[in-house]
């Protein structure tokens, strides 16, 4: 009869095996860190499976090679990629991005309100948006379906609704309609933006 599978201690011997050139104590140190973050992540979300906390921990290899690299003992045969990657790793803050995805349409809309003839504060306003989507893109902090969504929500949701509304006839006409859809845009980014800030990776 098999013995049944533990993932996560499965998880912790691949990095421990990964690290073995480590002193102990800063092995032991390690895996309570990975040990502790991994308690943590299932607190907060007590839905996930092991597989999905682990998942958002990412690979023990990059743990393992960060970790070296931090001892200075990381070395380029070790795992096939050059020692100096994990040193580039989600070196922009999370909030960044997330600052770049909405702060931006806040003051858009308040200077379409006092510049009613200017089209460059919405081409300055998407030109600092496409810069925030790039680096959730590009970010350590979130897996790739995290961030399609987060792409989603805050960058092709809103501009769809607002082609649509400056392009068809199916809006109402007036300020106060209008005023109510930015409100809306305004809840929506900041939910989508409150969401990427809960789920991100802490690396």
């Amino acid at each position: 009869m098999k013995t049944p599978t533990d993932p996560v201690r499965d998880y912790l011997a691949a990095v421990e095996r990964e690290v073995s050139t480590l002193p102990a104590d800063r092995r032991q140190e390690l895996l309570a860190d990975l040990a502790e973050h991994i308690a943590v992540t299932r607190a907060e979300h007590p839905g996930a499976t092991d597989g999905e906390v682990l998942a958002e921990l990412g690979d023990p290899r990059v743990i393992a090679a960060t970790a070296l690299a931090e001892a200075g003992g990381g070395t380029a045969a070790a795992w096939g990629r050059p020692p100096e990657e994990p040193a580039r790793r989600g070196r922009v803050h999370p909030l960044v991005p997330l600052l770049l995805l909405t702060v931006p349409f806040v003051l858009g809309t308040l200077s379409t309100a006092l510049l009613t003839d200017s089209a460059a504060p919405q081409l300055a306003v998407g030109l600092v948006r496409i810069v925030g989507a790039v680096l959730l893109c590009t970010s350590v902090f979130w897996t790739p379906v995290q961030k399609v969504v987060g792409v989603v929500l805050t960058i092709v949701l809103s501009s769809v609704a607002n082609l649509l509304w400056e392009e068809t006839t199916i809006a109402p006409a007036g300020d106060a309609p209008a005023l109510v859809a930015n409100l809306v845009t305004l809840v929506v980014l900041a939910a989508s933006a409150a969401w990427l800030w809960r789920v991100r990776r802490r690396v």
